[in-house]
């Protein structure tokens, strides 16, 4: 979430645009290996984040009781940091990290993101077109969704829904339109789509077509999920869990060796060329944790947000031959 809303280079966040910063918080350093807070909470989510570093302040409280005051909300522990300069001495990282989670928390207000991320789980996890085409729609039409958010959503429903028999990507483009979208973000849909629609894509990453996939995901949906917001697997987790149970297909992922993998790998090291996610290190992190006596090592040629990754697209040149596609796509959304 740091990195797709505030960018991370090198282990430093930028924050000189974060409104009434101080100078010595205009860079901020994410390390696990210098920020114990940090090495504790990276693989929390944002809510779980602000619970422990409301914890920590109320522990702070209890040991100076004079010192009372109400820790309600974002707002309220940036007043109490800044209050308390002995909370800011002692704690050392967490007055960096409520400014991060402050920032976060304005972002996530002023773009309506709650709304926006919820619809793209839907998009990533869900198969029900009918109410993903409704949301997407009903938030192309929201004024606190920008540009580049409402070009995002489009691109999810674009590539899910690519081949659907009601498909109504025509008259989404002509809402990007409509709402203001940049031609730049408009030729991206169609740009994605070459990069990753189903014609190149090797394997189906929204509709499950085995019967166990099938039938977990029918499972999911009867029992629900506890967090919206964290729906998503990354393509990667499966591929892992795959190798790990010795069921990888073998026309698409060859290997040297034995005819067959008969002994559980060790040692697995993945290398991304073209660039890995937080998530898919999340996903690394998790299948460590939960499986005894297997290591996996990830590693790529960048770590990507969505802007990274659609620079790329950019640079690639696929947003020029998906010109005149675009011009399509709108003449026949106006014949509509």
């Amino acid at each position: 979430m740091v990195h797709e809303l505030l960018g991370i280079n090198n282990n430093r966040i930028d924050l000189s645009r974060v409104p009434g910063i101080s100078k010595d918080l205009r860079e901020v350093v994410l390390s696990a290996e210098n920020d114990e807070f940090y090495a504790n909470n990276m693989h929390l989510n944002f809510a779980e984040i602000g619970s422990n570093i409301k914890n920590l302040m109320e522990d702070f409280q209890k040991k100076k009781p004079k010192e009372q005051q109400k820790l309600e909300s974002i707002a309220d522990m940036k007043a109490f940091v800044e209050n308390y300069p002995q909370f800011k001495k002692m704690s050392g990282t967490v007055s960096k990290h409520v400014t991060v989670v402050g920032e976060l928390s304005r972002l996530v207000s002023e773009r309506n993101l709650l709304e926006v991320s919820e619809v793209e789980q839907e998009l990533a996890c869900q198969n029900d077109h009918s109410s993903a085409l409704q949301n997407v729609k009903r938030l192309l039409q929201n004024p606190r969704v920008t540009e580049f958010d409402a070009a995002r959503l489009v691109m999810l429903y674009a590539l899910h829904y690519e081949r659907h028999s009601s498909n109504s990507l025509p008259g989404l483009m002509m809402d990007l339109r409509n709402k203001g979208v940049s031609e730049k973000y408009r030729k991206l849909v169609s740009a994605v789509i070459e990069y990753g629609g189903k014609r190149v894509r090797g394997s189906d990453l929204f509709s499950p077509k085995d019967a166990v996939a099938i039938t977990k995901q029918f499972l999911k949906g009867l029992k629900g999920v506890e967090n919206v917001y964290t729906q998503h697997q990354p393509f990667l987790h499966e591929t892992l869990d795959h190798l790990i149970k010795g069921k990888l297909k073998e026309n698409l992922y060859p290997y040297l060796g034995p005819s067959t993998l008969r002994d559980r790998p060790q040692d697995i090291i993945v290398f991304i060329i073209g660039g890995a996610t937080y998530e898919e290190a999340l996903t690394v992190y998790n299948l460590n944790r939960t499986t005894p006596g297997v290591r996996i090592v990830l590693g790529g040629t960048t770590v990507h947000n969505t802007k990274s990754f659609l620079d790329e697209v950019l640079a690639s040149g696929l947003h020029s031959r998906s010109k005149e596609t675009s011009q399509v796509t709108s003449r026949s959304a106006s014949r509509r």
